[in-house]
């Protein structure tokens, strides 16, 4: 991997900016701070200090009445276009699996995926060659796809630890084409939208129009983009509507004005800042007021397009196309709404939309490329963002347990219980899965939900698994309620074991004896 300058880390928050509190509580909050930075300065490496630390922060936060106790989430994104070509065998280091902290979330965001005819048709029929690579590289550690969105060669995936399942809800996925005269899908973007414990985030996938004298062209499209997409939710119709937007994708920003030998002999040195000031994002950022709201870490690592194929080696062929950081990732924090000259007067004690009891705070850890991957002639390349937050809910809103002995010799029951009313349907469904299922479809076998009548709040309601649909031979199992109206998984059992089944032997599926002892 190809690691140059470590980019400091990016903050952007959504907490509003609170009112005076009093200067006496302003005073207060002096002298604990400076009680702070003289614990710093005289602290030790023992735990006995970094508690007493801790307590004083926290009396600080307090004070200022804005302490608020959140939970951090690990977020992994990638941005690839991988000109039709097919999967490396190995994705390991395009996902970091073994990084610390652990990440919670991936989003992975393709362009150019095979979408010949013939190609494409048989992806409709079953995943595409890409999304079982992911799959088959995540499932084993515990990574459950939760969406994902295609488009001809644009493709969106999400991954999530199968423990934020119950709390990712009500997703919803659109797409849109600005190919040729905007009628063709090889162009334009792909999004999805959840909520994730409560706050409302959105992904868009984006491969805009190529070309060094299309920068402003490629502004309209994202604009468009913008504004065509809508989603079927209330309080976020639109794509920046939403708490948090993660703008990412093949953007197709080349690097204006300067020659070739000037561009490849500052990347050779080192010198990338000398290149930023005529990146076209960069410099349309300036002219352009809504691009202003989206953010980027530094560039401090090298163009990721255009290669000669497997190799490190920028364009050799006749056309010689110039080095650009056309692979990008930006993020979004909605901005307050400013108070109104009627609300000046409730702005110390007011809220934005739940923006200061319920914050979010984004922290880019990394922004960088993986040269060591070598199918196309674009680089991948990767952002990691801390995701702090106070969730609304940790409560799933279906209960669902296994009741008693499972095996393919009797039937089996399942208790749910709906532990919050929501909107739930006759549509809804109760999968069993084996343990490292790769996506809500992936089930050994399911049942409907009782079908006579919706479920009341608190009521615990039993379903029979018919033995026939139960696994003959023994491992671990969970079962998970998934919603039609949410499109997600709400509710998880406990994971649980599936006995052999007498059938199991009897059909040959295992020995009937081991070194001659019966089993």
């Amino acid at each position: 991997m190809d690691y140059l300058t470590d980019s400091p880390r990016v903050r952007s928050d959504s907490m509003s900016s609170s009112a005076s509190q009093g200067s006496r509580s302003k005073m207060l909050l002096r002298q604990r701070l400076s009680q702070l930075l003289t614990c710093i300065e005289d602290m030790s490496s023992d735990d006995e200090a970094s508690e007493e630390v801790s307590r004083t922060l926290d009396e600080a936060f307090q004070l200022c009445g804005r302490y608020i106790p959140t939970d951090a989430f690990r977020l992994h994104m990638v941005t690839w276009n991988v000109a039709t070509a097919e999967p490396p065998e190995d994705v390991t280091s395009l996902l970091q699996l073994d990084v610390q902290p652990p990440t919670d979330l991936y989003v992975i965001g393709l362009q150019e995926v095979n979408a010949a005819p013939v190609r494409f048709i048989s992806d409709l029929l079953a995943e595409d060659s890409w999304s079982h690579v992911f799959m088959d590289t995540l499932a084993p550690r515990g990574f459950v796809k939760v969406t994902s969105v295609r488009m001809q060669g644009l493709l969106l995936l999400v991954f999530a630890k199968q423990i934020h399942l119950p709390y990712i809800r009500n997703i919803q996925t659109t797409y849109t084409r600005t190919g040729i005269f905007g009628y063709w899908g090889n162009k334009g973007g792909v999004s999805t939208r959840f909520s994730f414990y409560g706050h409302m985030v959105c992904f868009l996938n984006c491969h805009l129009a190529a070309h060094m004298n299309y920068a402003l062209q490629r502004v309209d499209e994202f604009e468009y983009i913008l504004e065509a997409q809508d989603f079927d939710i209330t309080d976020t119709p639109h794509v920046l509507d939403h708490k948090v937007v993660f703008w990412f994708g093949d953007l197709n920003f080349r690097i204006a004005d300067h020659g070739l030998h000037f561009l490849r002999s500052s990347i050779n040195s080192g010198r990338l800042n000398l290149l930023w000031d005529k990146d076209q994002l960069i410099t349309m950022k300036k002219k352009e007021p809504f691009l202003q709201e989206f953010e980027e870490g530094p560039l401090n690592f090298k163009p990721t397009y255009k290669f000669d194929r497997n190799s490190d080696t920028y364009d050799t062929s006749g056309k010689k196309r110039k080095p650009a950081w056309t692979d990008r990732i930006l993020w979004r924090i909605k901005p307050k709404t400013p108070p109104s000259e009627d609300d000046d007067e409730k702005a110390s004690t007011s809220t934005d939309d739940g923006q200061d009891e319920y914050p979010l705070l984004v922290t880019q850890d990394k922004y960088t490329s993986d040269m060591s991957y070598g199918v196309s002639d674009h680089k991948p390349v990767i952002a990691t963002f801390s995701l702090e937050l106070r969730k609304f809910f940790d409560t799933p809103l279906v209960h669902i347990t296994p009741v008693g002995v499972w095996s393919a010799d009797q039937d089996a029951l399942l208790n749910y219980t709906v532990q919050e009313d929501f909107m739930s349907s006759t549509w809804d469904w109760i999968g069993l899965y084996k343990v490292g299922f790769k996506s809500a479809t992936d089930y050994e076998t399911f049942v409907w939900v009782r079908e006579k009548e919706l479920p009341e709040t608190n009521e615990v309601i039993q379903i029979s698994v018919d033995k026939d649909e139960i696994p003959l031979l023994s491992g671990q199992y969970i079962l998970g309620y998934y919603s039609t109206n949410m499109q997600s998984i709400i509710g998880l059992s406990a994971n649980f074991q599936i006995l052999e089944s007498k059938r199991a032997v009897m059909e040959g599926l295992v020995p009937d004896s081991i070194n001659g002892l019966n089993k």
